[in-house]
């Protein structure tokens, strides 16, 4: 098993934005945990250890649970708190591991701001973890995103203040040494700056992030998985996820959320990776709208099958119920979604149109 010299991944990571100051910050803290670097990477025999019990009943954050749109027209200071948190749940049924999020939930919690807020954001890393973590907000100007400011080791508070000059949807993610794993695991989410002139009025607005895990199990084999730092370098995943477990917001798992017939909803959208770009897609419809890169300051295409979202980035898109029946949020990388768990659902509800669909013809 080979493991990163220690040069080379200290300049890598400051090609990232974590600077050498960060590390030396990180590493001589008071009661900071050097990271492991030899992580197993082959399975144990048997292959897998017994299922762990869990800490949380839930891992994948609601798509409904998201801020209001702003109705104001001034800026104003905006307080956030996070706290990270290394939690045990299960990806699927009998499949447990160990994740690392943003309070408690994959995607992390969607913060939302106006352009020309100044965000005051204080970063907690919950006591009992074993691990330092931080935060990298795409929105922010300043070094490593705020990556180096908010280093904190397990029990430590840090807060910093930004201002957001740019509109958009930004993704944010964990920046620590062995950042990919960190994302991996799910640490990651996504920041909106709505323009001064606020977004259009839609009846729903939805939330989701796609992430890869890599394990040294296989796809459902029941026990608790380790991560895998071979099949990481890899890119090859274990599991392909929308918020963060197997199929988790589908009718038969955690519910999927609705609409009805006639209204329209917006979706945003975040790839934390840490590897594979995501080659999204409404099964049953098209996206009306799209903001690729949440590129939201510019037009949106319009009437967009299959829009690419790169690991790192946002996309805004929007849909109208025109016939009932669900709609197959996917990765149209399709083995993601048959293999790996790759989907969330929107139902659509309401009476039938069939001057659009006539499912007997």
């Amino acid at each position: 098993m080979s493991t990163i010299p220690t040069a080379t991944r200290r300049r890598v990571l400051e090609a990232l934005g974590v600077g050498t100051a960060a590390l030396a910050g990180c590493a001589g803290a008071p009661g900071a945990q050097e990271e492991p670097t030899e992580t197993r990477t082959t399975p144990q025999e048997p292959a897998m250890n017994a299922a762990q019990q869990t800490d949380v009943d839930r891992i994948a954050a609601d798509p409904t649970d998201i801020p209001d749109p702003i109705d104001r027209s001034e800026p104003k200071t905006v307080s956030v708190e996070m706290t990270t948190k290394e939690q045990v749940a299960e990806i699927e049924p009998g499949v447990t591991y160990t994740y690392m999020t943003f309070d408690g939930q994959i995607p992390g919690p969607m913060v939302r701001v106006r352009r020309g807020d100044t965000v005051e954001l204080t970063i907690t890393n919950e006591e009992g973890n074993s691990m330092p973590h931080n935060i990298d907000l795409h929105a922010v100007r300043g070094p490593g995103g705020g990556a180096e400011a908010s280093m904190v080791t397990p029990g430590q508070t840090k807060t910093f203040r930004f201002k957001a000059t740019y509109p958009g949807a930004f993704i944010y993610h964990c920046a620590v040494p062995n950042l990919d794993m960190h994302i991996s695991s799910g640490m990651f989410g996504m920041i909106l700056v709505e323009p001064k002139e606020g977004l259009p009025e839609v009846d729903h607005e939805f939330y989701f992030g796609q992430h890869e895990l890599y394990t040294t199990g296989a796809a459902g084999e029941k026990g608790h998985h380790d991560f895998d730092m071979d099949a990481m370098a890899a890119e090859d995943p274990t599991y392909v996820l929308m918020n963060g477990e197997k199929y988790a917001i589908t009718p038969d798992v955690r519910g999927a959320p609705t609409m009805q017939v006639g209204e329209n909803a917006r979706v945003y959208f975040v790839v934390g990776g840490p590897n594979l770009d995501s080659s999204f897609h409404p099964i049953g419809s098209v996206w009306d709208e799209v903001w690729q890169q949440g590129s939201i300051a510019g037009p949106p295409n319009k009437f967009v099958q299959t829009t690419p979202v790169k690991p790192g980035s946002c996309a805004i898109a929007t849909m109208h119920a025109e016939v009932p029946g669900p709609v197959k949020l996917v990765d149209h990388a399709l083995s993601r979604v048959a293999r790996k768990g790759m989907m969330a659902v929107i139902n659509r509800e309401g009476e039938a149109n069939p001057d659009v669909f006539q499912p007997e013809a």
